[in-house]
């Protein structure tokens, strides 16, 4: 089955469009990605979905998730007519912008409705919503691809606008979000206008602050047990707060930050083993040399279609996994009543 996966990060960074085929033989998958694309968002729409989505009146609100459903839908055309594919289906994650489990509130923005229409495609999309209603955490939706394309790796962790998780425990597959990282990083780094840390130059020339980084460890989040999961509420309300009352040079803030990111990780690891990294912090040399001596593991970067594109791959995947009526959201990593298939279709 040929599956086109979409993926919007809470860093609002752009859309990963990837297109792969999955194929299942004596229970074992197997995939290729066919093709994949990042698309820059343009200012407006990233301004709209980084911040103003959140203040909007309700006819607002809906008005505009059908109009990024259409902006996704618009995309995936481009995409198709690119690279000449005309796959079997959409999935779409859409982009985050309530997420609260412990009030059963959540919502993944981009109607999958308007990405049918636009494309002509069957769209499964809201992959999180079912789960939360059975009193999880809608999240990490990941970790079942993790399980079946690259369950050679000890874990698997994805470093985007928070970096997640994902190992075995026995017969169980266990993930969360382990801490925020570029949603951070990329929001101190636009305010002397640029869009990240790039290779970690920034962080690498400036120095720990101790104080500060005892705050941020002492967050309430890290003591809790898995499952649980981040959302920008509890950064916004927790995180910026601390950085922004510490008033340090910014090479000092990053430099404090990595630290934070990197102690974290230590702590849900166990050292000599090996992690998988993907996302866009896997390009961040210094990032990766603070995780690598503080963890003792070995941590590989893959080929950088992998890097870029393995969770709009996985997308792609658990699009496939709705159609065969397989579950896509497990009970051991989200923390809901049952194992799940979690999603919407929209037939055209």
């Amino acid at each position: 089955m040929q599956s086109i996966g979409l993926m919007s990060g809470t860093s609002v960074d752009g859309l990963d469009v990837c297109c792969a085929t999955f194929d299942c033989k004596d229970g074992k998958w197997t995939f290729t990605i066919d093709c994949a694309k990042g698309y820059g968002y343009p200012e407006d729409l990233a301004k709209m979905l980084r911040t103003d989505v959140q203040k909007m009146s309700a006819l607002e609100f809906v008005t505009f998730h059908s109009a990024y459903g259409r902006f996704l839908g618009e995309r995936v055309k481009d995409f198709m007519a690119e690279f000449g594919v005309k796959p079997d289906l959409v999935a779409s994650h859409g982009s985050t912008v309530f997420h609260e489990p412990e009030r059963r509130v959540m919502f993944q923005i981009g109607d999958g409705a308007a990405i049918a229409a636009e494309t002509g495609i069957p769209t499964v999309s809201d992959f999180r919503r079912l789960d939360i209603m059975l009193g999880g955490q809608g999240a990490p939706l990941v970790p079942v691809g993790d399980n079946l394309l690259f369950g050679d790796y000890d874990y698997c962790l994805n470093i985007g606008g928070f970096s997640n998780i994902s190992y075995r425990e026995g017969e169980k597959r266990i993930a969360f979000d382990i801490s925020p990282v570029n949603y951070v990083i990329n929001r101190y780094c636009r305010g002397i206008g640029l869009e990240m840390d790039r290779d970690g130059n920034l962080a690498a020339g400036g120095n720990v602050c101790d104080d500060l980084l005892n705050r941020l460890n002492a967050l309430d989040y890290y003591a809790r047990p898995y499952p649980k999961s981040l959302g920008r509420e509890w950064v916004e309300k927790r995180v910026f707060p601390l950085l922004d009352g510490a008033a340090l040079p910014l090479e000092d803030l990053l430099r404090t930050y990595y630290e934070h990111c990197a102690q974290q990780l230590e702590k849900v690891v166990s050292p000599g083993k090996s992690i998988l990294a993907t996302g866009g912090g896997a390009y961040n040399k210094f990032l990766i040399q603070r995780m690598k001596e503080k963890t003792g593991c070995e941590i590989i970067v893959p080929e950088p279609a992998i890097v870029e594109y393995k969770e709009a791959l996985i997308f792609a995947f658990l699009g496939v996994l709705y159609m065969l009526d397989r579950p896509s959201c497990l009970s051991s990593v989200t923390g809901a009543a049952r194992d799940n298939i979690g999603g919407m279709l929209f037939k055209v």
